[in-house]
């Protein structure tokens, strides 16, 4: 499907943010239990989507990919999975029906998305090869084919969504009331209620702690820990010392040519009037278009003129000039493509009519394709097959080290010396607290989580271009703590309750008082002995000096002047509030922001529209037949992150 990446589709670009988790789906598997080993392939289908299978694997990736780096209790992941489930069957269910519907993406689609998602496999605009794609993936744990296919899943949803979203209507009445309420003011008078003015009377005495230490016990236990022998490769020091030979190198530049072949590309400047949405207008926009391009002929400032009038956002800005080099297949025409590459620096072209407006365009710089020399790019071939080689033996240490340590665990230090390690002892190491002479790592806490003693951990990514792997060589068991290693504990928990009931009381005797005396904040702050100060006009969208997000007090907007309202918890803070004055929105600037509000209730309705879709899409499928959850395999799937 390469051959295809020449091809483009403009509005494909902004349909590809959901596919990002795929590439982030972590090297390493060792979070997700593994027992398919041997099992039929009727064993490891989750759901059955229409001829499509949602396969065990593919669940356990994901989950994986959605506790990576959260720091997520095992015992919730129950919770979480029959969600995760629902969700991928969901987007399968979707492209099901899009497809049914006659919805198509192309293969020249999904390349052109993969060329805007991972920017780095085109150096130069020129595809660095399948391999290197695959090795891309790989690092990933994706195969090609599992990529582009859940990348062709997202489109398919996307356009399926719009048609949702396009059939949105805003009215205007929703539109004012959104302007009013998004630009409508308000100013207040607030007293925070200060914790610490409260401490003196929060303080527990002995007996207090005993009680409170003997009711919660079970808040105060010392963690299982392990004693860990933590073996290092260092991918950085293995390409120090490999030297490839200018022949090693030479084949590696006959074996990839074409990464190092520039294409033909141009530098340009445009003026964009827009034609899309607005057919009956063409005759009016193609006559401002050839008055433009009538001054630019006459010797007029083109970026001046961009400025004022192009309509294209990456551009206009720029005195219309585009930010890079380009290359063919990556103008969002055929006509715009060819006309650029016929053009010779300091040229302008005629009107150019695309399928959303007309363009004018100037060339500022050509260059014809070439092949760099091997001179050129040595140092860069040097550096990848030394990561290359690298790469390949931290893989091979990797393997060795864990085949070895399996076999005796009882000797790391012999593993550790035979393959060239780092042997770090790590004792009384505990679930999410950094391991010594090897930093926090969430993956290797991950890793050795539940592993009894002689047993080894999967291979797990550190920062720097290192790979750990660990084996336990003790496990000491949790224990209860004594009330003298955990009273100073005992004691802020117990002061932290006290005060946190201590401030609201203290608030809402402020509130009542305020009320009390006919909502004379400033005077009754000034009896209990605190402060008042006076805000700035803030929006709802803004923030507030002393408080923060306004979304913390949002309960002003909705209250008369004169109202005092409160307690309110926010920012860390407990406050009670006096509605000073509203500011109505001035509705002057009412017709600017117009388009923008309604998009955005456009979008928020079709999200929500979009929710309701997705779910009864599903449910639909389900009573068809065309959904099958395979219950006894998700059942499977739960116990494995039950605790036990």
């Amino acid at each position: 499907m390469f051959d295809l990446f020449r091809s483009r589709d403009k509005a494909v670009r902004i349909l590809l943010g959901a596919l990002l988790l795929m590439v982030a789906i972590s090297m390493l598997t060792y979070l997700v239990p593994n027992y398919t080993s041997g099992a039929s392939t009727s064993d490891v289908v989750v759901a059955e989507i229409g001829n499509d299978t949602l396969t065990l694997p593919e669940v356990q990736k994901q989950i994986q990919n959605t506790v990576k780096g959260r720091q997520l209790p095992p015992q919730i992941l129950p919770t979480f999975i029959p969600q995760i489930v629902d969700q991928m069957v969901t987007e399968r269910a979707i492209a099901y029906e899009a497809e049914r519907l006659g919805f198509v993406v192309t293969d020249a689609q999904v390349a052109d998305g993969i060329r805007q998602m991972i920017p780095s496999l085109f150096p130069d605009g020129k595809f660095v090869g399948t391999d290197m794609y695959a090795g891309f993936l790989a690092q990933q744990n994706v195969s090609i084919a599992e990529f582009e296919a859940e990348m062709k899943r997202e489109l398919l949803g996307t356009r399926m969504r719009d048609v949702a979203l396009e059939g949105t209507i805003v009215t205007p009445f929703e539109i004012e009331q959104e302007y009013r309420k998004k630009n409508e003011k308000v100013k207040i008078e607030y007293v925070k209620i200060p914790s610490d003015k409260y401490k003196a009377e929060v303080q527990p005495n002995a007996q207090d702690m005993q009680d409170y230490f003997k009711a919660n016990k079970y808040l105060y236990t010392t963690p299982e820990r392990r004693n860990l022998a933590v073996l290092i490769a260092d991918q950085t020091k293995l390409e120090a010392a490999v030297n490839p030979t200018d022949v090693d190198l030479r084949r590696k530049y006959a074996q990839n040519q074409e990464t190092y072949r520039i294409p033909d590309r141009v530098k340009i400047r445009q003026i964009l009037l827009k034609t899309q949405g607005k057919a009956a207008e063409d005759a009016q926009v193609k006559t401002k278009a050839e008055g433009l391009l009538k001054q630019i002929k006459a010797g007029g400032d083109f970026a001046a003129l961009a400025k004022a009038n192009s309509e294209d956002p990456s551009s206009a800005a720029n005195g219309g000039t585009m930010p890079d080099w380009l290359t063919h297949g990556q103008f969002s025409s055929p006509e715009f493509d060819r006309v650029a590459f016929s053009l010779k620096p300091g040229q302008t072209s005629d009107l150019v009519k695309v399928d959303y407006g007309y363009h004018i365009i100037q060339v500022l710089e050509k260059e014809d394709g070439r092949l760099k020399p091997f001179e050129e790019v040595k140092a860069e071939l040097a550096s990848q097959y030394k990561k290359e080689q690298a790469s390949n033996m931290m893989q091979k240490i990797s393997d060795k080290a864990q085949a070895m340590l399996q076999k005796d665990p009882l000797h790391p230090e012999l593993v550790a010396a035979a393959l060239n390690m780092e042997l770090v002892q790590a004792n009384d190491v505990e679930p999410g607290k950094p391991i010594v002479g090897v930093g926090p790592s969430p993956d290797l806490d991950q890793a050795i989580t539940g592993l009894k003693k002689g047993e080894v951990s999967q291979p797990v990514a550190l920062g720097g271009s290192k790979l750990a792997i660990a084996v336990v060589t003790d496990v000491v068991p949790p224990r209860p703590n004594t009330f003298e290693e955990v009273q100073n504990n005992v004691k802020d928990a117990i002061v932290q309750n006290r005060l946190t009931l201590a401030v609201q009381k203290h608030a809402t005797e402020l509130a009542e008082k305020a009320n009390s005396m006919g909502g004379d904040l400033a005077k009754a702050a000034k009896a209990m002995g605190l402060e008042i100060k006076t805000s700035d006009e803030f929006a709802r969208d803004g923030n507030v000096e002393g408080i923060g997000p306004a979304s913390y007090v949002a309960d002003a907007f909705s209250r008369p002047d004169g109202t005092v309202f409160g307690p309110v918890a926010g920012g860390g803070n407990t406050l009670v509030g006096k509605v000073l004055a509203h500011a109505p929105a001035d509705m002057s600037k009412l017709a600017e922001q117009r388009v923008t509000i309604r998009d955005g209730i456009k979008g928020q309705k079709g999200r929500e529209r979009n929710t309701l879709f997705d779910e009864g899409l599903r449910n639909a499928l389900v009573k068809q037949g065309k959904i099958k959850y395979h219950r006894d395999v998700i059942d499977r799937l739960l116990a494995n992150y039950r605790p036990s």
